[in-house]
C-alpha cells in the first residue's frame, strides 16, 4: 500500500471551539447485551459446523423468559441446540437465578427459527461458496477512526467518550469476577461526558455509573459510591481529567438490586451506539449480532473500519470517517464516502479514489479479506465491536 507521509498533531483534528460529548456503555449482563450474546452464541455455534451457513438470529429476553426468532439455513446435517446455546450463554455471564435477574436452568425457552427467505438467498448467491456474493440486505454503513487519542497506554483509534466509557462498564464486570467487590452482580451502565477544546479532549465533566448489586448494599450505598469513584472511575478515566467541578452520579436512584432481564426487558440490536462509536458519527441503522457475514449491516460495518483505521494509521488523515451503502444482491456498494473534517493529507476526492482502488467492499471481498466466516462474534457482543485492544479481531488489524 502506498504510504503517505505523517504530519505532526494538528489542533484541527475536529470539531473547533469548547463544548462536551457524552457516550455511553453497558455491561454484559444488561438486558440487550445478553440478547446480543444470545444471539451471536447462535451464530458461532452454527459456524462452527457450516462456515457458509445463513443466519439471522433474534432474541429476547424477559422475566424468567427467553424466546429465539428468525432465519437461519445450515447444509444437511448441520444440527444446533439452540436452547442449549441459549441457556450456556446465560450461564457464562453469571445469572444463575431469577433473583439476580434471569436463571439460565429455569427461565422458560421458546424459540421460532425458520428457514432464510428463498427470495433473500437468491440475491445472496446461488451457490453456496460463490464467488460473486451479493450483499444480503440494502443499507449503509459508517465506519471511523481516529488519531488524536493522547491519553490513552494502546490507542484504539476510537473517539475519547466511548472508550472510556466501555472502560467503566469493563471494569465494573472485572471487580464483579474477579469477587474484589463480590457484592456486585452481572447488570450495569456507565456514561461519560468529555470536554473538549480545540478538538483535544481535556477533561470529564460528568461520569455517570450504574451498579446493580446484592440486597446487602441497599443500606449500604455511600459505601458502595466511594468504592466505584475509586476501583473503577479513577482506575479507567486519566486523574488530570477529573477536577473540582466534575459530578459523579453512582446509583442515582438510590439503589440498583433488580437488574438483567427482571428489570427490563432485553432485545438484540437495541444498542447500536454502544456497539460502535457512542454517536460520535452517524450511524447506518443495522445492528450487527446475530448476523452472518454476508449482511453487510454486519461486514460492510467491519470492512468500513478497518479501512478507515488503515488509512488513520497510514498518515492519510488524523480522522476518517466511511460511508459505505449497498443494495440488495448487488456484489458492489452502490456509493462510498469520505469525509476527514478536514485532518487530511489528501482531500476527500483522492482518499475516496484510493479506498476504491485498494479496498475491496464486496461481501464476498470482505468476507474472504477478513476471514468472516469463522465463529468470531460472541466476544464482541460486549463494550463494543471496535477499538478492542483485548481482542485479536481481523477488522481491528492493520493492513
Amino acid at each position: 500500500m502506498a504510504r503517505v507521509a505523517k504530519k505532526g498533531p494538528s489542533r484541527q483534528s475536529g470539531p473547533s471551539g469548547s463544548f462536551v460529548f457524552s457516550s455511553e456503555s453497558v455491561t454484559e449482563g444488561h438486558p440487550d447485551k445478553l440478547a446480543d450474546r444470545i444471539s451471536d452464541s447462535i451464530l458461532d455455534a452454527y459456524l462452527r459446523k457450516d462456515p457458509y451457513a445463513r443466519v439471522a438470529c433474534e432474541s429476547l429476553v424477559a422475566t424468567e423468559f427467553i424466546v429465539l426468532a428468525g432465519e437461519i439455513t445450515a447444509a444437511s446435517g448441520v444440527v444446533v441446540d439452540h436452547e442449549k446455546v441459549a441457556r450456556q450463554a446465560i450461564q457464562e455471564i453469571g445469572y444463575d437465578s431469577a433473583a439476580t435477574g434471569i436463571g439460565w436452568k429455569s427461565a422458560q425457552f421458546a424459540s421460532r427459527i425458520v428457514a432464510q427467505s428463498a427470495d433473500i438467498a437468491q440475491g445472496v448467491g446461488k451457490s453456496r461458496k460463490a464467488k460473486k456474493v451479493g450483499a444480503g440486505d440494502q443499507g449503509l454503513m459508517f465506519g471511523y477512526a481516529e488519531s488524536n487519542q493522547d491519553h490513552a497506554k494502546a490507542p484504539d483509534y476510537m473517539p475519547t467518550p466511548i472508550s472510556l466509557a466501555h472502560g467503566l462498564t469493563r471494569r465494573l464486570s472485572e471487580l464483579r469476577r474477579s469477587k474484589k467487590l463480590s457484592y456486585l452482580r452481572p447488570d450495569g451502565k456507565s456514561q461519560v461526558s468529555v470536554r473538549y477544546e480545540g478538538g483535544r479532549p481535556v477533561a470529564v465533566d460528568a461520569v455517570v455509573v450504574a451498579a446493580q448489586h446484592k440486597p446487602e448494599m441497599n443500606d449500604a450505598q455511600d459505601a458502595l459510591h466511594a468504592d466505584i469513584k475509586e476501583h473503577v472511575i479513577e482506575e479507567v478515566v486519566p486523574a488530570e481529567w477529573l477536577h473540582k467541578g466534575t459530578k459523579f452520579f453512582i446509583n442515582h436512584t438510590g439503589k440498583f438490586e433488580t437488574g438483567g432481564p427482571a428489570g427490563d426487558c432485553g432485545l438484540t440490536g437495541r444498542k447500536i451506539i454502544v456497539d460502535t462509536y457512542g454517536g460520535w458519527i452517524p450511524h447506518g441503522g443495522g445492528a450487527f449480532s446475530g448476523k452472518d457475514p454476508t449482511k453487510v449491516d454486519r461486514s460492510g460495518a467491519y470492512y468500513a473500519r478497518f479501512a478507515a483505521k488503515t488509512l488513520v494509521a497510514d498518515g492519510v488523515a488524523e480522522r476518517l470517517q466511511i460511508q459505505v451503502a449497498y443494495s440488495i444482491g448487488e456484489p458492489e456498494p452502490v456509493s462510498i464516502g469520505v469525509n476527514t473534517f478536514g485532518t487530511g493529507a489528501l482531500s476527500d476526492a483522492a482518499i475516496e479514489k484510493r479506498l476504491r482502488k485498494e479496498f475491496d467492499f464486496s461481501p464476498g471481498g470482505i468476507i474472504e479479506e477478513l476471514g468472516l466466516r469463522a465463529p468470531l462474534y460472541t466476544p464482541v457482543t460486549s463494550y463494543g465491536h471496535f477499538g478492542r485492544t483485548d481482542l485479536d479481531l481481523p477488522w481491528e488489524r492493520l493492513r
